[in-house]
């Protein structure tokens, strides 16, 4: 029924830059621009692969509140499926502060009790895992209701159902090491961390050696993403390193690294090889970094084409 499914979170992000954390303690701080997007690693990798013309199906959690319907409807205004989305009457829908500095890093101010951190493994059916031939679990450690065991347990059935199975990941919470998490990522064929996270992870920093330890533990393909260094990819018969769009201008890293993911999972789904889909996923970065919001830069296929093209002429 559809070409890829995305399991995470969708939130809404109010996005403020530029902000110079050292004057916040005035009473009123004049930003440049303020805006309210979508956002949350689930649905920025959603709304992306439809604007780039796949068939997405979105499984997360909302509440039934005026954020939730905000997303429900961006969500069909975008041609994003969410039959196999959870929405309970009682929960607050996740919304997130972001603070861009001038360099365009940020600093986000969470809600501990909104949906963001509530999505479990009760909430996904295994008749939804059959829908799509590529799977992709948002990100690892975002979810306190995902512990190892229920990504376990996710990642096994999906491999059942015959997925090819990918995840990205967000910074380790509680200092957990690659023999915590082995029993799940044994069954993910491609992981998209970046490399602080990576690193973390791992304790080691070299990129051979942290993709090694990865590969070692089952993972099939480490993806590393290394921000304006492109990213790193290696599988236990391949080593690549794929530059980033030489000339893009950042404006606000907010979901880089989710639509990093959603140009791998497009290139993936079409098939081309791994060269490719690392150089595919850097210009659907490139572009996401040049506008204020996750969901803002990518507007078409057409768009990460043309650089996409440009680069291999190069």
């Amino acid at each position: 029924m559809y070409d890829i499914t995305i399991i995470g979170a969708a939130i809404l992000d109010v996005l403020a830059r530029p902000v110079v954390k050292k004057e916040l303690i005035n009473r009123s701080y004049p930003a440049e621009q303020i805006t309210l997007t979508p956002g949350g690693d689930a649905c920025n990798e959603a709304v992306t692969l439809a604007r780039l013309g796949k068939q997405v199906n979105l499984i997360t959690k909302l509440g039934r509140d005026l954020s939730g319907q905000i997303l429900l409807n961006y969500f069909q205004e975008n041609g994003v499926s969410t039959e196999d989305t959870v929405v309970e009457a009682d929960l607050e829908t996740g919304i997130n502060i972001v603070l861009v500095d001038e360099d365009a890093e940020r600093s986000f101010v969470t809600n501990r009790n909104g949906s963001l951190r509530k999505l479990s493994l009760l909430d996904i059916h295994t008749e939804a895992l059959k829908k799509a031939p590529i799977l992709c679990f948002a990100s690892i450690f975002v979810s306190p209701c995902f512990d190892v065991p229920a990504m376990a347990s996710l990642f096994r059935s999906a491999k059942e159902q015959g997925c090819i199975l990918c995840a990205d990941m967000t910074r380790c919470k509680n200092n957990e090491r690659l023999p915590d998490i082995r029993d799940a990522i044994q069954y993910v064929d491609y992981l998209f961390p970046n490399y602080e996270e990576a690193k973390a992870v791992s304790g080691l920093t070299e990129p051979d050696e942290i993709a090694d330890a990865f590969l070692d533990c089952g993972v099939s393909c480490m993806v590393i993403k290394m921000g304006k260094d492109g990213c790193f990819i290696k599988t236990k018969g391949q080593r690549l390193v794929i530059p980033a769009y030489p000339h893009t201008k950042c404006v606000d890293t907010t979901g880089a690294g989710d639509n990093f993911a959603a140009g791998f999972l497009y290139a993936l789904s079409e098939q081309m090889d791994l060269a490719d889909c690392g150089r595919f996923a850097n210009m659907t970065a490139s572009l996401a970094v040049e506008a204020l919001g996750a969901c803002t830069g990518v507007r078409s296929l057409k768009q990460v084409m043309e650089r996409f093209q440009e680069t291999a002429e190069q």
